[in-house]
């Protein structure tokens, strides 16, 4: 694994995040603390908060009390989704504290209760993270390659890739180049269809460090090169110097003093110019190093020393070799003095002139260091207030205009309860089977047509989209502002997005793929609020969504299959067809209606 550089997997864990999430908002677990031990709540709040606790706490063991109180209300009515999920996070609890054999038993508990593939495979690799980091190259290997098969068979493309890249990380860490090679070759061409961009810059540079221990400098070069041009536009300059650094050493391994050195001259500027300090101090050993075994002892001691500066934290060197001046010349005068000392008169004009000195030498080192101070004050500002309208930028696309300004003046978001919502879940027909058929570029293409005329109609309907998992399309109306004609607007978009479906079909070139696609809705209470502290995501949950899920698996292509919670609260504005009914996991029967 590339020094200094986490793996990708720490950096994207897309849709389902929320699940493996091991930044943690204490904040946001006493929150919930408050609520399971201050109001009544019915079991499926209670487990969903239990689980919120289990995901934001700081301290393991605490994590590991929550997770154990989860999973035993889990197991009462066998809900496996839960029961897995505490599992999870007694896993996370002990790969923190550091028992390894420990995380292992939990992760295999979790996968037991697995119910899905996507989780599946991210279980999986989780497992492979664990034997890695524990030096079972084996093992590691060998459930990298479960996750990747189980990952194949979902449209999960990203956990894919991602599965793909941990693996040649791996690899890279044995030394089996070639085979890291090809899992990067693979992992590169689905983050260019999905245009990651930095999923596309760490699997260049991966396949940088590839072709480096094959003995393919050009290619190495070339491949760096395209990585450090990406990261650099995203200003990822810690990651491009350790790129640099392990290159270096990857090279010095083989001898080849020139490319090292080459290498870590460049980490050794860029570190410099954005004031890296560790990789300062990594640069400067390893130039010591390499001018070590060049027979240049001059360099190798200076590149050591300024090594030592970094290492310790001490003042520049300028600075300690201003003082060790100052106090040769101090020792000079003394010893003047005492040869000389009728010359009083002589010794007090030396003593004021060196006096004047020092003190205009302290007022110019003053007026330096307020100047760099005021200067770097000024330049750090500009930079918060750049990074702060990126952030604010990043929130209002991801967030409801509301929940992203609570977030900002509070620092985290209380969930809501809404009385009365409806929720609309849609998916494409044989979607699975034409993806495994079809050109990925061309697959994903199709699906972005799509999702953008749906999140047109959503905008028109004042709709809030939730998120889309693979081909499934999830919003809700209603929230976060309540509207009396929640239900009916949801209807009017439904209606829209068949219509746009049929007319697509009608008219698509061949550079699309058509779907066919059912809908499901259903109304009723749900819970909303803001899932992870890295990645943030407007998230609602409850039976109703549950349902709206049961609606639309239920329907027929071309449909929308709606509850009769839906059906009370349209049925005088458009005609509906009464279809069969279904029975939920708590015994409650609900009539399904076809909606003209």
């Amino acid at each position: 694994m590339i020094k200094g550089v986490p793996r990708f997997l720490s950096i994207l864990f897309f849709v389902f995040s929320y699940l493996f999430s091991v930044a943690q908002d204490q904040n946001i677990a006493d929150s919930l603390k408050l609520l399971i031990n201050g109001v009544e709540l019915n079991d499926s709040l209670y487990k969903l908060y239990l689980h919120g606790i289990a995901v934001n706490e700081n301290n393991p063991d605490s994590v590991e009390y929550f997770a154990d109180i989860l999973i035993e209300q889990a197991l009462i009515d066998s809900h496996y989704t839960y029961i897995s999920n505490g599992y999870l996070q007694k896993g996370n609890a002990q790969r923190v504290k550091g028992n390894l054999d420990k995380a292992l038993e939990y992760l295999f508990n979790s996968l037991e209760y697995s119910e899905n593939n996507i989780k599946r495979g991210m279980l999986l690799g989780s497992i492979a993270d664990v034997y890695s980091v524990s030096g079972n190259e084996k093992n590691a290997i060998l459930y990298y390659d479960r996750s990747i098969e189980t990952l194949r068979e979902t449209s999960d493309t990203i956990s894919l890739a991602t599965a793909l890249y941990n693996k040649a990380d791996e690899l890279l860490i044995q030394g089996r180049y070639k085979e890291a090679l090809d899992q990067l070759n693979e992992t590169n061409r689905i983050f260019s269809l999905l245009k990651d961009d930095l999923g596309i810059a760490y699997s260049l540079g991966n396949q940088g460090v590839a072709y480096a221990g094959l003995n393919n400098p050009k290619k190495a070069e070339n491949k760096l090169n395209e990585s450090i041009a990406m990261l650099e536009e995203m200003e990822d300059y810690y990651s491009i110097s350790a790129f640099l650094t392990y290159l270096a050493e990857l090279y010095l391994d083989k001898y080849d003093m020139k490319n090292a050195l080459a290498y870590a001259k460049r980490s050794l500027v860029l570190s410099e110019k954005y004031g890296m300090k560790e990789q300062i101090r990594d640069a400067n050993l390893l130039l010591s190093e390499i001018h070590g075994h060049f027979g240049n002892g001059d360099l190798a001691l200076s590149y050591y020393k300024s090594y030592v500066a970094y290492r310790d934290s001490l003042v520049n060197i300028e600075t300690v070799e201003e003082l060790a001046n100052m106090r040769t010349e101090f020792e000079v005068s003394e010893k003047q003095l005492e040869v000389d000392l009728l010359e009083q008169q002589r010794k007090n004009q030396r003593l004021t002139l060196l006096g004047t000195i020092a003190g205009l030498v302290a007022l110019i080192l003053l007026a330096i260091g307020l100047y760099r101070r005021n200067k770097f004050i000024s330049e750090t500002n500009k930079i918060i207030e750049k990074e702060k309208q990126v952030s604010d930028n990043l929130l209002l696309n991801i967030l409801p205009e509301e929940t992203a300004t609570e977030l900002k003046v509070n620092g985290k978001v209380q969930a809501r309860k809404y009385d009365s919502v409806t929720v609309l879940f849609s998916d494409f027909v044989g979607f699975t089977a034409k993806a495994e058929s079809l050109n990925p570029e061309i697959l994903v293409k199709s699906i972005d047509y799509y999702f953008s005329k749906f999140d047109e109609i959503m905008d028109k309907y004042d709709i809030e989209k939730i998120k889309t998992v693979g081909d499934a399309y999830l919003c809700a109306s209603g929230i976060p502002d309540y509207n009396p004609e929640h239900a009916e607007r949801i209807i009017k978009a439904a209606k829209d997005m068949l219509d746009f479906v049929n007319d697509t079909k009608a008219k698509m070139s061949d550079s699309y793929e058509t779907f066919d696609i059912r809908i499901g809705v259903n109304t009723g209470p749900v819970v909303a609020g803001v899932v992870g502290t890295r990645k943030f995501a407007y998230d609602i949950w409850g039976d109703t969504v549950n349902i709206a899920s049961r609606m639309e698996t239920s329907s027929k292509p071309g449909k929308i299959n709606i509850s009769q919670n839906t059906y009370r609260e349209i049925s005088d504005k458009f005609e509906c067809e009464p279809q069969n009914s279904f029975v939920t996991k708590n015994g409650t029967q609900i009539q399904m209606y076809y909606v003209q």
